[in-house]
C-alpha cells in the first residue's frame, strides 16, 4: 500500500471494519469483491484523495481483518445495510459517492437504490444490476457454464477444496476471469483474509444467500428487493470486454434492461479491470464522480 494510504477500524451496523483510508473531503466508498480484498483499490485512492475526496476500502464483512458478522447473514441486503451504514458512521454527506467491484458491484446498486439522498453518484464494474443479472440465468448457457462456481460454493466440500494446494482454485479463477493477467500479490492477499476457517466460509456465505440456504433476515430481504428498482442516481457501469466471469454480452443487455444505467465495455481488460488497466479504469471513475 502507498504509503498515505492507512487501515483504520470503525463499528457500523454491528460489526468492526477495518479499513483503508486515504485524504479527505466528501466520502467516496469503494467496495471489492471476491475473491479479492479493500487491497484492489489501492491504485484508485490516491487519486480520489488527490481530487477532493476521503477515499475509504473497507475488507467487506467476514473478510478479515474485518468480523465475522454475528447473524452469519451474507446477503446482498446486508452489505448494501452495511455500505450505509458506514456512511453514517463515518460521517458522510450527501456529496458521498459509491464504487463497487464484483461483490461490491451488487451491493453498490442496492445501497444506493435504499438510500439515495447519501450517495450522489455511483460507479459499478464488472457485474450488471440484479435484475439483468437474474435474466441471464434463465436460458445463457454460457453463462450458466462461466458461473459453474457460484454452484460448487454450496457445497461444504468447498471448504475444504479451495485452500487445497495453496488456493490452486482461486488461482484458477483469476486465470480465467483475466485473462493473460497475474497478480500474485492480489491472490496473497485475498488468501489472507481467508486463511481462518471462518473466515473462508463467511467469504463462501456470500453465494449460499444468494443461490442457496444461507441465512437471511426479512429486513435485509427488504432492502436487497428494493435494490432490483430503478437507481435516482446516475450510474455508471463498466465492464471488461475479456471478461471470463460475466460475459461482455450481459454488459449489452443490461443497457436495455436498465435504461438509468450508463453502459461502458472497455477493450483490453477483463473482471478484475481495476487492476489490469488502473490508469485508464481510473480516469473514467474520476470523470463519473467529479460530474
Amino acid at each position: 500500500m502507498a504509503s498515505d494510504i492507512h487501515l483504520n477500524q470503525v463499528q457500523a451496523n454491528g460489526i468492526d471494519f477495518a479499513f483503508f483510508e486515504c485524504g479527505s473531503g466528501p466520502l467516496a466508498l469503494c467496495v471489492h469483491g471476491f475473491p479479492d480484498s479493500a487491497h484492489t483499490w489501492r491504485f484508485l485512492l490516491p487519486e480520489l484523495a488527490k481530487a477532493g475526496y476521503r477515499a475509504v476500502a473497507p475488507f467487506t464483512r467476514g473478510y478479515a481483518p474485518t468480523a465475522i458478522a454475528p447473524d452469519h447473514c451474507y446477503q446482498t441486503g446486508a452489505l448494501a445495510a452495511d455500505v450505509n451504514a458506514l456512511h453514517q458512521a463515518l460521517g458522510a454527506s450527501s456529496d458521498a459517492v459509491l464504487i463497487g467491484h464484483d461483490w461490491g458491484a451488487s451491493t453498490v446498486y442496492v445501497a444506493g437504490a435504499n438510500a439515495p439522498d447519501r450517495w450522489r453518484r455511483v460507479v459499478a464494474l464488472s457485474v450488471p444490476p440484479g435484475l439483468a443479472l437474474r435474466n441471464a440465468f434463465q436460458g445463457n448457457l454460457a453463462q450458466i457454464q462461466r458461473s459453474w462456481y457460484m454452484f460448487y460454493f454450496q457445497s461444504a466440500l468447498a471448504e475444504t477444496a479451495i485452500p487445497a494446494n495453496d488456493y490452486a482454485l482461486i488461482d484458477l479463477l483469476w486465470r480465467e476471469w483475466s485473462p493473460g493477467f497475474e497478480s500474485p500479490v492480489d491472490l496473497q492477499n485475498f488468501k489472507q483474509c481467508v486463511v481462518d476457517p471462518e473466515h473462508l466460509k463467511a467469504a463462501l456465505g456470500y453465494y449460499r444467500a444468494s443461490l442457496g440456504s444461507g441465512p437471511r433476515t426479512e429486513a435485509y430481504n427488504a432492502i436487497q428487493n428494493k435494490g432490483l428498482e430503478p437507481l435516482r442516481q446516475p450510474v455508471l457501469y463498466l465492464h471488461g470486454r475479456d471478461d471470463g466471469c460475466i460475459g461482455a454480452e450481459l454488459a449489452e443487455q443490461a443497457q436495455a434492461q436498465c435504461p438509468w444505467l450508463t453502459v461502458e465495455i472497455l477493450d483490453g481488460v477483463g473482471h478484475f479491470m481495476q487492476l489490469e488497466n488502473p490508469a485508464r479504469v481510473n480516469q473514467r471513475i474520476l470523470e463519473w464522480v467529479q460530474s
